[in-house]
């Protein structure tokens, strides 16, 4: 074949690998979510000329196609692989591997977002809370506390964050727990710690708040395996994760009731562990206003907790200790709707908040 039928059949193979590479991401099959990356996939775009002239359309279009282009999974992994491995890039898409690990770089710390934060939390307190309440405040330190600096990425200084953010609260008795973990306390593809490594944590925090917690936990290892957030968002191939869970006889007996949605719920909720997010299983994920009951409580002494997603997997710890515990995220509920639904007297309140929402805290109402 000479030169110039090598040329005629390389453009018409290239055509036609482009126009059927049209074609599919035009008409085939579409996903609406990407399971990998949790989350809503764009939407094709109204055509209309008002969307045409003004430029949206096409600038819609362009995240429309890059997410249902065909085979993209597996061009995201190449992609991420080629940055990594020989461009020597120290993350793709934010994430970073690091002595077996997946972590989201989390740098400089924020202090404007810590103010904001404070200032959040000290609504509640003037607004809510008297001499009778004991308050305490916990930042839960992210893997990157463990991972970032020794690894070579960029890394804030997380004693120094701690204390900054146990100044501006300054009317909440701040609750160190950063010596107690480590990597390994934390899953090697998600964001947050692991329920089975965590007792010596909820052991310092009950004792500083003054209660027992009663140390009888049996652990359990979920049957499927467990891809964290971070698997989907490194597009990277990684082993998957084994999720444990704690239980005890308060565990078991308590009752837990979902404000949010008017329901009882389980403390583990077995339908959400094999869902999208098996870390949901803990008290049913994100959900805004939750109480527990212990029928068999010691005490009647009450906890009201606010907090993120960390405190999902370390509340059931808190069970024997309290009477009622109230879990609060007013990333999804304002602070003037909780006189509702809570009762604040005898109470003691944490609040349990991981660098990661603290450093990002517009999140929080």
């Amino acid at each position: 074949m000479d030169v110039k039928k090598k040329d005629i059949v390389l453009c018409i193979m290239s055509a036609l690998l482009f126009a059927g590479g049209f074609f599919v991401c035009v008409f085939g099959p579409k996903d609406k979510y990407s399971e990998s990356e949790r989350r809503m996939l764009s939407a094709m775009p109204e055509l209309s000329a008002e969307n045409v002239w003004s430029g949206r359309f096409m600038a819609d279009f362009e995240g429309y196609a890059a997410d249902v282009f065909p085979f993209r999974d597996s061009f995201r992994r190449i992609k991420a692989l080629t940055a990594l491995n020989i461009f020597a890039r120290q993350d793709n898409n934010g994430i970073y591997t690091a002595d077996g690990f997946l972590a989201a770089m989390e740098y400089p710390m924020n202090r404007d977002s810590l103010v904001h934060a404070a200032e959040r939390f000290r609504y509640i307190y003037e607004k809510y809370l008297t001499k009778e309440n004991k308050v305490y405040l916990c930042v839960i330190p992210d893997k990157n506390c463990f991972l970032a600096k020794e690894s070579g990425h960029p890394a804030m200084d997380y004693e120094d964050f701690e204390k900054v953010m146990a100044g501006l609260a300054d009317f909440a008795e701040y609750i160190s727990i950063s010596d107690l973990l480590e990597k390994e306390d934390y899953y090697r593809t998600d964001t947050h710690w692991r329920q089975e490594k965590i007792g010596d944590v909820a052991g310092r925090l009950a004792s500083a708040m003054g209660t027992e917690l009663s140390g009888a936990y049996e652990v359990h290892r979920l049957e499927q395996d467990f891809y964290g957030v971070y698997y989907g968002q490194a597009a990277l191939p990684f082993e998957p994760d084994e999720l444990w869970y704690v239980t005890g006889e308060d565990i078991n007996n308590c009752q837990v009731y979902d404000w949010q949605n008017g329901k009882e719920i389980p403390v583990y909720d077995m339908e959400k562990a094999a869902g999208r997010d098996p870390y949901e299983m803990f008290l049913s994920g994100s959900l805004s206003l939750l109480t527990i009951e212990n029928p068999d409580a010691r005490t009647d002494k009450k906890l009201v907790i606010f907090r993120d997603s960390f405190g999902s997997g370390i509340a059931p710890y808190f069970i024997s200790g309290y009477a009622r515990i109230t879990l609060a995220d007013i990333r999804y509920i304002h602070p003037d709707m909780l006189e509702r639904f809570t009762d604040f007297g005898n109470s003691d309140v944490l609040f349990l908040y991981s660098t990661l929402v603290l450093n990002n805290s517009d999140t929080l109402r």
